[in-house]
């Protein structure tokens, strides 16, 4: 009895590496297997343009998936906190998407700020409505053997004045005018960076001035293998007319709940707390038609 016994153990102690390997190369077989299997979804469609899969950020996102196809569209719903040191601003957002070309993307978006005061006495600035935003997107180019796009746009808001203020000064209050570009990469099936950068010209109606900040937004995410959802980080870097560079980091998570619905998940976490603290912002991404 406590003979075969011994041989049964000794059999199981030397199988145990086999069954770990087999196991584990099964599990990457299968990882690969969906990795390949979505990428192709995305990408491999003989019939229409060459498009590379790439992660979008989720604060700072862009108009449109590089690479866009037409008929491509998009709703994306906002809701953040922000913590100013004497005041929290609450924001909202909703914004539509749509590409009606093969790899031009445009957008419009409504964004909304609340502020209420945390101090006794802080005076915080009015709500209101922030501008209408209008923007456009082009990739000028795909490349499937480097897995890389590139992209150009512009976005342009018109700045709205503060609820508070509308029987009494006017109500288009200045201009934002924000040409970017966009470069993208994927290192091998999981890895993604891309870099979101360019100026923003500020100018206010009210004081009769203009103001010159400078963006440059790097990002780095990983995607989770065989599905839609990732890990990452953004770093927003702004550059001011005075010399100044501000940092916000934001890691951030994006999770798939069905085919066509996605939530996305970002903290704020600022380098110099002179202005800002710590924020949340959660976005809802809905395909129409997916």
């Amino acid at each position: 009895m406590f003979k075969y016994l011994k041989h049964w153990c000794l059999l199981f102690i030397l199988s145990t590496p086999v069954i770990s390997i087999y196991s584990q190369t099964e599990t990457e077989t299968n990882k690969q297997t969906l990795d390949s299997l979505y990428i192709a979804e995305t990408e491999n469609r003989p019939k229409e343009r060459p498009k590379v899969l790439h992660a979008e950020p989720l604060y700072i996102d862009l108009i449109r998936d590089l690479g866009a196809r037409k008929g491509e569209k998009e709703w994306n719903f906002g809701f953040g906190i922000t913590d100013k040191r004497n005041f929290d601003e609450y924001l909202a957002l909703v914004e539509y998407e749509w590409a009606p070309i093969d790899r031009l993307g445009l957008e419009v978006e409504l964004p909304f700020s609340i502020f209420e005061p945390t101090e006794n006495g802080t005076q915080a600035p009015g709500s209101k409505l922030q501008s209408l935003k209008l923007a456009a997107q082009y990739t000028f180019w795909v490349s499937e053997e480097y897995k890389t796009s590139l992209a150009i746009g512009y976005l342009h808001e018109f700045e709205l004045t503060e609820f508070r203020n509308y029987s009494s000064s006017r109500f288009y209050a200045g201009n934002i005018y924000n040409p970017f570009f966009i470069a993208a990469k994927r290192w091998g099936n999981n890895f993604h960076t891309l870099l979101y950068t360019g100026p923003q010209f500020f100018e206010n109606f009210n004081s009769n001035s203009w103001e010159t900040v400078w963006q440059f937004n790097t990002n780095f995410h990983y995607m989770i293998s065989g599905t839609r959802n990732f890990l990452g980080i953004e770093l927003n870097k702004e550059l001011n007319d005075a010399g100044k560079l501000d940092m916000v980091m934001r890691p951030q998570m994006r999770v798939s709940v069905t085919d066509n619905l996605l939530i996305g998940i970002v903290t704020g976490i600022p380098i110099s707390r002179e202005n800002e603290r710590l924020s949340t912002f959660l976005r809802i991404i809905y395909e129409p038609g997916h």
